[in-house]
């Protein structure tokens, strides 16, 4: 499968997934409601936000009522503003309020992630630096919360374990050395970049001659990085991570880095806050 199928086979599954943790054998209050009742709907956000996960939304509701419609007035990535409505729904009334939560959850977490992403883009301006995500999303939402932050203005880094190589401590202490763990990456995945981190100068100089193709300087200090810098410079790409303070990151990425890690776009997120208002009275005559 091309990778856009792989995304809509992971985006059906994980709402199949969420359905089933909300909704179990069936919504017992929903039927309150006629089940053959149609009506609106439309969801408002309450602040400013970048918009994310019409694709998990739409699929949330496309499961509950194959025949529900959802009309977007806005496209993921774009800004949102206080009680500005982003979308409209309609189908059957009992399958919408089922579908309610579970829509509004992914809504309102991956617009989260691409808010707090597009918040530390905006750090970088004025320089070459790239932000990179981390492993360290929630877990089964880290094909979602990746989309959400190339939706915020980010770039992925390697998605899992599989498909892309990151020499780290352990790694290391196993092979002996930095240098000899890079080499038996290249031997062993002669076709993958090798990235490598390293603690200290003597670390990143040991893995620049192994052949390194990019190092992660973990902790290093901004007059540290300044030295990586002058050191790399037309060997090896670097990255920088390591907890930066939000105000430090402008000073960190005008240092001459090629990417800087952040955990906090996936781990750290605040929810946005989303309301879904319907338009139709519930009431049967």
């Amino acid at each position: 499968m091309t990778d856009n199928e792989n995304l809509k086979a992971n985006i059906a599954a994980t709402v199949r997934n969420a359905l089933a943790e909300d909704v179990g054998d069936g919504d017992v209050t929903a039927t309150l409601i006629d089940s053959e009742l149609t009506c609106e709907a439309y969801v408002i956000c309450r602040e400013d936000a970048v918009l994310c996960g019409q694709a998990w939304f739409d699929e949330t509701f496309k499961q509950c009522d194959i025949e529900c419609a959802v009309s977007w007035l806005l496209e993921d990535g774009e800004s949102m503003k206080p009680d500005q409505r982003v979308c409209t729904i309609s189908g059957n009334a009992r399958a919408m309020v089922t579908a309610e939560r579970t829509a509004l959850n992914f809504l309102q977490t991956l617009s989260g992630t691409a808010t707090i992403t597009r918040h530390y883009v905006a750090q970088f301006a004025n320089t070459d630096c790239k932000l990179l995500d981390t492993r360290k999303t929630i877990p089964l939402l880290r094909d979602a919360q990746k989309y959400a932050v190339v939706c915020g203005g980010g770039v992925n880094h390697r998605t899992g374990l599989y498909d892309g190589i990151l020499i780290k401590e352990n790694h290391i202490e196993a092979a002996g050395s930095v240098a000899n763990a890079i080499r038996q990456m290249k031997n062993s995945r002669p076709t993958m970049e090798v990235e490598a981190e390293v603690e200290n100068i003597e670390q990143l100089h040991n893995a620049i001659t192994a052949g390194a193709d990019i190092v992660l300087l973990d902790n290093f200090s901004v007059a540290e990085i300044r030295s990586a810098v002058n050191l790399a410079a037309g060997k090896v790409k670097l990255e920088a991570s390591g907890g930066y303070e939000f105000d430090d990151l402008p000073t960190v990425a005008a240092s001459g880095v090629d990417f800087i890690s952040v955990g906090a776009l996936t781990k750290h997120l605040r929810a946005v806050d989303f309301s879904m208002r319907f338009e139709t009275s519930f009431a049967t005559v």
